[in-house]
């Protein structure tokens, strides 16, 4: 009796340690959310146009609006947490009105995650960032841009401050908007990285930001001393989303980028 009971509790057991020692599901970006943000943007799309970018092998949408005149200037708009390319907020405002002022510009779909996902949750995505700022900036070289730009807000401003640091001749400069540190944001320490990065970079944020963007702040800008086309802006009365603020979000994203990055450079 003892021997059948010993079996039968092993037998119970077993499968629950087993279980135990699998390795968690790998999280990836939630691609029924991005073909539904797809079909509403597509649908509705009044600025612009959609195509689709190969981000190893992974169908991504991009939103591309040419500048008229062309300049041979274009910048890759990368949108916050959980949102898409077309976000009414800090989004569509650049995207649609840099190209009025000689910009080019191609607004991707970045990973996203179920609307309760935390930042630390996308820390899991990241990997998946690099081949889709890979196929954005390689679409604008083909469509002719010869300076590229990356312009990020928030989580966008994350993925892409890791990116560049680890790919520092990507672009020729990068806008921060809204940029987290003084800890790590989705796994990532930006104070350490920022530092990496040689290109210009304008570090933009609102009087009103999120504690962790204006707290950092003075982080940064000691960490970035060294790069001498590093510039700190902090927007009066701007939230972090610059709520009721779109013409001076553009102008002055516009207005830095025609310094350092100026046609024919």
């Amino acid at each position: 009796m003892k021997t059948l009971a010993a079996l039968i509790l092993a037998c119970l057991i077993l499968p629950t340690a087993a279980a135990q020692a699998q390795p968690a599901p790998a999280v990836s970006s939630d691609l029924a959310k991005e073909q539904r943000w797809r079909e509403q943007i597509v649908d509705s799309l009044m600025d612009g146009e959609a195509v689709d970018l190969d981000a190893d092998g992974q169908t991504v949408l991009g939103l591309y609006t040419e500048a008229e005149p062309d300049t041979g200037r274009a910048a890759v708009i990368v949108h916050g947490i959980g949102v898409h390319p077309n976000w009414p907020q800090v989004v569509y405002p650049l995207r649609v009105g840099l190209p009025e002022r000689g910009w080019s510009t191609l607004s991707v779909q970045m990973p996203v995650l179920a609307n309760d996902a935390t930042g630390a949750d996308y820390a899991a995505l990241m990997d998946e960032v690099a081949p889709r700022l890979e196929a954005a900036i390689a679409f604008l070289r083909a469509q002719g841009a010869g300076q590229v730009v990356l312009i990020a807000h928030s989580l966008g401003a994350t993925m892409s401050n890791q990116y560049l640091a680890q790919h520092p001749q990507a672009a020729e400069a990068f806008v921060a908007i809204g940029l987290s540190s003084g800890g790590t944001h989705a796994g990532v320490d930006n104070e350490a990285l920022i530092g990496r990065i040689p290109v210009p970079i304008l570090d933009l944020f609102g009087q009103h930001d999120l504690e962790a963007v204006v707290s950092g702040a003075p982080g940064r800008a000691e960490v970035a001393a060294a790069n001498a086309g590093y510039r700190q802006v902090q927007t009066a009365e701007a939230d972090h989303f610059f709520e009721g603020q779109d013409e001076v979000l553009v102008e002055s994203v516009s207005g830095w980028l025609d310094e350092v990055v100026p046609v024919g450079e």
